[in-house]
């Protein structure tokens, strides 16, 4: 992975992305003690920054490869992505998805005409049930972080920051990125190395699913004991990937880990002074930077806001327990 290939990957979803904006608010800033940039994927087609990642993915496969389909494993805002371009190149799509999955990102795929498998997360293991469909089937696994051109994709959110940062006279910043698998934090991490060598990067994750922390720590892949009980579950994953963790090992941390009821505060916070909708994991950056400026040097910081698709109900409690 170089920055090469994200730019490549930029070409390929000229005309088909969103170029999201780069906010900002003064009231923000108050509650942080310093300059806070938030940089919405929440707007991003899909409602989350994985589109960006699907459509370089997708588009790249063969005809061959297009007629059989493709499948993927997500807890939503990847399976929505994949769903999304392979209907716009008019290919069948299998998503597997956890049955605790939000509603909303189970009938948004259903809608993108994605087949939708469901499993417990908790006692099965998405990888294998993915391999076995995509044997059997012979459809093309897209890999919701650990696949070179969905890095690649991701990473043009860093391109953008580092263009749009610069045109607003910001030469050095602590740039926050909510992180699972790092799909999203190493391609970010690569494309402000070659564009923003200043901007150091921080992948953000919700407290006791913090193995991208902890592995930044001990220098090898480390794994989360359990794999369900936060309400971020967009970025609830086993480990960092093979490909990812030696791009956030050499480019990225410390990374900061927040609790679940400070992502509902910052989404009420987003909502009330962005007027944007953010779902809980796409909040942790956020989150961070608001309540936990203590652990962030420097006077600014971008934050990535990574999806807003969460259901009703979590979202009216945030901003009832928050207002």
């Amino acid at each position: 992975m170089n920055i090469d290939d994200i730019r490549a990957a930029d070409s390929c979803l000229d005309g088909h992305v969103r170029r999201t904006p780069l906010l900002s608010s003064s009231f923000l800033d108050e509650i942080a003690g310093k300059r806070v940039i938030v940089k919405p994927e929440c707007l991003q087609h899909t409602g989350s920054f994985k589109f960006r990642g699907a459509w370089n993915a997708v588009s790249k496969l063969s005809a061959a490869q297009r007629k059989q389909g493709v499948i993927a494993f997500s807890s939503g805002n990847h399976a929505q992505g994949v769903a999304m371009a392979a209907k716009a190149i008019g290919a069948p799509s299998v998503i597997v998805m956890p049955s605790d999955a939000p509603r909303q990102k189970i009938d948004n795929t259903r809608a993108l005409g994605g087949e939708v498998i469901l499993y417990d997360r908790a006692t099965e293991d998405r990888d294998k049930i993915g391999a076995r469909l995509a044997n059997d089937r012979k459809l093309t696994l897209i890999k919701p972080f650990d696949n070179p051109d969905v890095i690649a994709g991701q990473g043009t959110v860093g391109l953008e920051i580092a263009e749009q940062a610069r045109a607003m006279g910001i030469a050095d910043a602590r740039v926050l990125v909510p992180c699972g698998g790092g799909g999203l934090t190493s391609g970010i991490a690569l494309a402000l190395e070659a564009d923003a060598p200043d901007f150091h990067v921080h992948p953000v994750e919700p407290e006791g699913f913090d193995d991208v922390a902890r592995s930044l720590v001990s220098g090898q892949i480390e794994r989360n004991p359990r794999l369900s009980g936060s309400i971020c579950d967009a970025i609830i994953t086993p480990s960092p990937g093979e490909l990812t963790f030696p791009i956030l090992k050499r480019l990225c941390g410390p990374g900061l880990s927040v609790p679940d009821d400070d992502c509902l505060r910052a989404m009420t916070a987003a909502f009330n002074h962005l007027k944007i909708v953010v779902e809980p994991g796409g909040a942790v950056a956020l989150a961070a930077a608001l309540y936990h400026a203590d652990q962030i040097d420097g006077d600014s910081v971008i934050v990535v806001v990574s999806g807003g698709n969460v259901d009703s109900p979590v979202f009216a409690d945030a901003l009832t327990r928050f207002p």
